[in-house]
């Protein structure tokens, strides 16, 4: 197969960009969109690139200017030209390259287009058009749209998602580098909510996000270890999760590391925890 390959200079360095695929083949405009504007979560994102939390203000100009040249192809392109209108206080243009990115297949715009519907940004607000947006998005597989499905249907008054459904899309979520999804899904199956009770399964679920730094998993994963639920115990492995958790800002993690230092604990008749002994 052929190799496509981009090569730009900047300054006096080179930097050389390589696509194995031709369906992935990228014009310098795209490279250079990707560059300030990529969103690390977008699963159209090249392995290559890093992507950007947030757009900095000094890059939103240029993030517009390459991104609309190379959202002709590219509907990754034209999901960035919306993150960029969107910092901006563009909403207007915002909203219309999202809906050009999300009918190209863009499920990350899919996502950013039913927020925009939910909260009623720029646009009349349209709760029904944002579930719809959210449960296409997370039917292919996308972490948010699974997420935002699940907050809209428990926020909106109506009937809350059923659990089975939420379970199964979380699922699928979690197959991907979500930790978010793989967090939640972990937290269904610790739970039994929506299918069967699997600690062994919902503890695989936390240590594969907390290996991506997320807190809530990391704090699920050092109780998890702790206390040998889903697995051996391994006070060292939890601690150390625990720890990475509570400099993250973890309140649960602080209380569990407090209490798995203290050498006795006071329970009532029925056997529950009334207080903790600490030397």
């Amino acid at each position: 197969m052929r190799s496509a390959w981009v090569v730009l200079a900047f300054g006096l360095g080179i930097a050389a960009f390589c696509a194995h695929d031709p369906a992935y083949a990228q014009s310098a405009d795209a490279v250079l969109c990707d560059r300030v504007a990529a969103d690390p979560d977008d699963p159209d994102r090249p392995a290559d690139t890093k992507g950007v939390a947030t757009i900095a203000a000094s890059d939103v100009a240029t993030a517009i200017k390459f991104c609309r040249s190379a959202s002709g192809g590219s509907r990754r392109a034209m999901y960035n030209l919306g993150r960029a209108h969107a910092v901006s206080g563009q909403m207007t243009e915002a909203t219309a390259a999202y809906r050009k990115a999300a009918d190209k297949g863009s499920t990350t715009a899919m996502v950013e287009l039913g927020v925009i519907y939910a909260n009623g940004s720029g646009v009349p607000k349209d709760e029904a058009q944002a579930r719809r947006l959210f449960e296409k998005a997370a039917q292919a597989g996308n972490p948010r749209g699974a997420i935002n499905l699940a907050v809209l249907s428990e926020q909106s008054g109506g009937k809350p998602m059923d659990q089975v459904q939420k379970r199964q899309l979380l699922a699928k979520a979690a197959e991907g580098s979500s930790p978010e999804a793989q967090y939640q899904f972990g937290l269904m199956m610790q739970d039994g909510a929506g299918g069967p009770k699997d600690d062994a399964g919902a503890r695989a679920m936390f240590e594969k996000a907390a290996a991506q730094n997320h807190p809530g998993a990391l704090e699920r994963a050092g109780a998890f270890a702790l206390s040998g639920r889903g697995g051996p115990k391994d006070s060292d492995a939890g601690k150390a999760y625990l720890q990475r958790a509570s400099a993250l800002g973890n309140e649960d993690a602080k209380v569990t590391l407090k209490r798995s230092e203290c050498s006795i604990t006071i329970a009532d008749k029925r056997g529950k925890r009334v207080t903790d002994l600490c030397f």
